[in-house]
């Protein structure tokens, strides 16, 4: 009686910690809308560098402006919109606090490497490829998802590229790891969010019927 008890308890964890998995997939698809503005952010301050020859500010001052557009909308969706009565749960606070870091070393690193005439275009971008890769590998670690793996070895190859290669090179790299990475990836997430809630609702309705 106690084994078939504790195969049970084991059982019931498992089940939790599958569930707990799978909602933070749910929660990093909510936020595929972040992916995608940050993809836009990328190219912003790619086409603005490019146009006006100014790269450290059209980087510092970009990543600055999507950074604090994101913590509104984070602060927003949090405190008064619509994520407010959604439990938030262990695996969705790492993968949270993973990004968190990411973007607050963002914030430390490109400035200083504009202040200190470091901020050359392929030792700016091998900084986003290892941010980027580092984020998405720990991210996919925790939630067990290789898509999202995939994309932290775009970026760390686009890093590699950068440092080894010509500027054309890190350059083009930077425009296709962005799209694939960001603009694809945060698409996809948007679809898979709309297309759970849409079962979720069916699923609903069938009950209530």
């Amino acid at each position: 009686m106690t084994a078939n008890t504790e195969e049970q308890e084991l059982k019931d964890r498992i089940s939790l910690i599958e569930s707990m998995i799978a909602e933070g997939r749910r929660t990093t698809e909510s936020w595929g809308w972040i992916f995608v503005f940050w993809g836009v952010a990328y190219y912003v301050a790619i086409a603005w560098s490019a146009w006006g020859n100014h790269r450290v500010p059209a980087w510092n001052i970009t990543m600055t402006a999507a950074m604090l557009v994101t913590f509104g909308v984070v602060v927003w969706r949090k405190f008064g919109g619509t994520q407010k009565s959604q439990p938030v749960t262990t695996f969705g606070r790492a993968v949270t606090s993973v990004w968190m870091a990411v973007g607050i070393s963002f914030m430390v690193l490109i400035p200083s490497l504009g202040m200190g005439g470091r901020s050359n275009s392929n030792l700016v971008v091998a900084v986003i490829g290892t941010l980027l890769g580092t984020a998405n590998a720990a991210s996919s670690m925790i939630l067990k998802w290789k898509l999202q793996f995939a994309c932290a070895v775009v970026w760390w190859a686009l890093a590699v590229i950068s440092c080894i290669g010509t500027h054309a090179q890190s350059f083009y790299g930077l425009l296709v790891a962005n799209f694939f990475c960001q603009i694809v990836f945060g698409i996809y997430g948007m679809i898979a969010q709309s297309r759970k809630q849409k079962e979720c609702r069916a699923g609903q309705g069938v009950s209530h019927a």
